[in-house]
């Protein structure tokens, strides 16, 4: 055997582009996947490759070991069900409140709190440092990294209401 010579082969890499596959919850986190063709992954986790610009675009399905066995090109592109499946395991994964309403704003001290109401309850946003804590990406999804490392968003600035705007509008 040759020095370049692998003794295992290579993984072939598997693309869902659409319809071609059918998903199945096994847990909180994990999925099974069904291909048409015949061909079942078991025990497969949703992770972007791109966790803060790319949320439905390159999800990867990794194995028990880690390693990749399929990548979804486009959430968007898969049939609802199967979004719906897909989805509801990144949110798990990821646990990222999204922010609904902010209700008051404070500067004292260098740190500069939000008051808000998320999908999972109120909270106090606290940031040393805007330019890097607060991201505006896409023109529309907001970031904020707190000063614990907590991650928030608001995945479309446009549907904020008129206070909650002008309370985020000097940051951004």
């Amino acid at each position: 055997m040759e020095e370049n010579e692998h003794t295992e082969e290579a993984r072939e890499r598997i693309y869902i582009n659409g319809d071609e596959a059918r998903f199945e919850r096994v847990d909180i986190t994990t999925v099974d996947v069904h291909f048409f063709d015949g061909r079942v992954i078991k025990g497969l986790e949703p992770r972007r490759l791109f966790p803060m610009t790319g949320v439905s675009r390159y999800i990867t399905l990794l194995d028990e070991n880690g390693d990749e066995a399929a990548i979804i090109r486009n959430l968007d592109a898969l049939p609802e069900r199967e979004r719906e499946v897909v989805s509801a395991c990144l949110d798990e994964y990821y646990h990222i409140p999204r922010v609904t309403r902010i209700t008051g704003r404070s500067e004292k001290f260098g740190v500069t709190k939000f008051f808000c109401e998320t999908d999972r309850g109120p909270c106090t946003i606290e940031l040393r440092n805007i330019v890097h804590q607060i991201k505006l990406t896409y023109g529309i999804r907001v970031l904020f990294l707190d000063n614990d490392d907590n991650r928030y968003e608001i995945p479309d600035i446009r549907r904020l209401d008129k206070k909650s705007r002008a309370l985020l509008d000097d940051y951004l």
